[in-house]
């Protein structure tokens, strides 16, 4: 199960679901590692801040209580970067970490940004808690610039040992049948998952989106067991294989 912040799941939502993510005993932590291996791929795909030229805007949509926010920032530094949430717990909680959070959604221009205002976006670990991604996407190609970058992680239904839990007859981790308890999988905590991606899902998904694919790479999943982490570690070498799928994608010029 990946650990969302809490209520990273902007867009329309049963009400149910709403008050899932809104429930603050939902785990907030998505991995403190993962996050910075993130920013780092964004910041080497931006070049250095210099003197004299203006910073690039990033928003990290689906903030939550700004953790993650908070790691980018460390390595984005020099680059204006802005929180978005749903969810007012979230963004009062965000707002202890970062300079700016803001309220917005992923539907029908809910994001409060011009048109291509920003110049890069990080979508991390939410687009598996979305009803309706293709929405969400359409949103985020909206208000990137043409060109601009897009920093997408996800858990990974094809990591290797869903590869073989699966051949058991096991659902697989980070899958859910309930929101109410976990069911045929390893693992106590629900956390709201609806969607998942192959990495060749993902990238096709991308692509009919209207975002050019620049890299998918892997990383590690901290739940892992640890005599189990050092090959979670060597499966980020074949992407298709780790836990977690990074997406570095840019916005398709037309």
């Amino acid at each position: 199960m990946t650990r969302p912040p809490a209520a990273t799941a902007p867009g329309v939502h049963p009400a149910g679901l709403r008050d899932f993510y809104e429930d603050p005993t939902v785990p907030v932590a998505s991995g403190t590692a993962r996050s910075r291996r993130q920013a780092r791929l964004l910041a080497r795909a931006l070049g250095p801040v210099r003197p004299g030229t203006p910073a690039a805007t990033i928003l990290d949509i689906g903030c939550g209580d700004g953790t993650a926010a908070a790691t980018a920032a460390e390595v984005l530094a020099g680059h204006r970067l802005v929180g978005v949430d749903w969810s007012q717990d979230a963004l009062r909680r965000a707002r202890t970490r970062i300079p700016c959070a803001v309220r917005g959604e992923l539907t029908d221009g809910g994001l409060p940004f011009a048109a291509g205002s920003a110049d890069a976006v990080l979508f991390s670990e939410v687009v598996e808690h979305l009803v309706d991604p293709d929405a969400a996407l359409d949103e985020l190609r909206r208000v990137l610039r043409p060109g601009g970058h897009l920093m997408l992680s996800t858990p990974n239904l094809a990591a290797w040992y869903n590869r073989g839990l699966l051949l058991a007859g096991v659902q697989p981790v980070f899958s859910e049948v309930s929101l109410r308890q976990v069911h045929g999988r390893p693992g106590t905590q629900v956390v709201g998952h609806l969607r998942l991606y192959t990495a060749r899902a993902l990238r096709g998904f991308l692509a009919a989106s209207g975002f050019e694919v620049v890299r998918i790479a892997g990383a590690p999943y901290h739940d892992v067991p640890r005599p189990l982490r050092p090959l979670d570690r060597a499966a980020c070498h074949v992407p298709s294989l780790a836990s977690i799928l990074l997406a570095h994608a840019r916005r398709r010029r037309e």
